[in-house]
């Protein structure tokens, strides 16, 4: 079995592929009760539940799909309910929307194309950063001030040249192009480069690798779990495509 956070680039005609977990399936519905799983080779993960045969332990994501590894090779646990959203920064409180404005999936995907072509980055990834973020609320804000959907500081935003981060999308292109240049500073890594979006890059060269923060270490938990979601709602919309295409009519 092989589990990878580092993750190439392909040509520049196509958008950065970022292959986080090689598993036969990766439907990985939410639950609230969940386990937070770190790996010898510093991967994270959430589990359901886990059933030990021998030295072997099967990680499961839900009734019948796990990822089954040694049991040497968990180095971590933690247990804790996963939340819709969880915060921009260790400790904050969950971003606020100021008033109800919130994106359909629809419009967030749409809003995000132009960004995500701009930087070759998936744009599923990065609905799943907003999806954690904020929700899709175009105006929330943070106890911390972090602002929009993509939860951009004021600095931040400003360095970025984001005159309003509550325009949905110049939030986004500037929370897209911080989050590239994170991947390209941490060689596409793109764990080290979301535990930067949420603590910062300090935090992440102090501490060699994600930090020891528990929200820094479920928040990048929490954005790959929904990639991996995604991901595996795309594969099956493609299947069923190709299916309907392949089947003649009767």
């Amino acid at each position: 079995m092989s589990l990878m956070v580092g993750f190439g680039r392909k040509t520049r005609l196509l958008r950065r592929v970022f292959p986080v977990i090689a598993l036969a399936s990766l439907a990985i519905p939410c639950a609230r009760a969940a386990e937070h799983i770190t790996l010898a080779n510093g991967f994270d993960l959430i589990c359901d539940h886990r059933v030990a045969d021998g030295s072997r332990v099967r990680l499961y994501m839900d009734d019948s799909n796990f990822v089954e590894v040694d049991a040497a090779e968990i180095t971590e646990s933690e247990h804790f309910d996963l939340p819709a959203i969880a915060s921009a920064v260790p400790g904050s409180a969950a971003p606020q929307p100021m008033q109800e404005s919130k994106l359909s999936d629809a419009e967030l995907h749409e809003l995000l194309a132009k960004p995500s072509a701009a930087h070759n980055l998936d744009v599923d990834l990065l609905a799943s950063v907003v999806k954690q973020e904020s929700g899709g609320q175009v105006r929330a804000i943070s106890r911390t001030g972090a602002q929009g959907l993509m939860q951009l500081m004021p600095g931040t935003a400003a360095g970025l040249g984001v005159n309003d981060a509550f325009a949905p999308g110049q939030n986004v292109s500037g929370g897209t192009a911080y989050l590239d240049s994170l991947l390209k500073r941490y060689h596409d890594n793109l764990a080290l480069a979301l535990a930067a979006y949420n603590a910062g890059p300090g935090a992440v060269d102090r501490w060699h690798g994600i930090p020891p923060y528990r929200e820094t270490r479920a928040y990048v938990a929490r954005v790959i779990h929904e990639f991996n979601r995604r991901i595996a709602a795309r594969g099956k919309t493609s299947a069923v495509n190709l299916a309907s295409a392949v089947t003649p009519n009767r």
